[in-house]
């Protein structure tokens, strides 16, 4: 069974652009909206992600909704804690896919680390 994991260096969900995700309002508070919003960079990409190190600058810090745990998904998005793992990989293919590509190092290097 493949089991979800953050693949470092790799910064698909760092891809914050709003009119890439049009339902923002749906799952955030209005504060963390004003939050996320003020995290776009002109590039559509998080403020907080350093191209260089392909990294978060503020990883320990970062907010809630840059989370992936189950208490966050479930108040976010209603997933239950025993279909976060499948949400999160399914999340983390639409994100490379649409970043980098289906093909993408990136794929390669997810696939194998969740063991697709």
């Amino acid at each position: 069974m493949a089991t979800w994991q953050c693949v470092k260096q790799c910064g698909a969900c760092c891809y914050l652009d709003p009119t890439e995700r049009p339902d923002l309002e749906d799952y955030l508070t209005p504060e963390e909206l004003g939050l996320y919003l003020s995290m776009v960079g002109e590039d559509g990409w998080c403020v907080n992600f350093d191209h260089e190190t392909r990294e978060c600058t503020i990883y320990d810090d970062r907010p809630r909704f840059c989370r992936v745990q189950p208490e966050t998904f479930q108040d976010m998005f209603g997933i239950e804690a025993d279909e976060l793992n499948d949400f999160a990989i399914d999340c983390c293919h639409q994100h490379i896919d649409s970043i980098y590509g289906d093909r993408s190092l990136e794929m390669i290097r997810f696939n194998a680390a969740v063991g697709f």
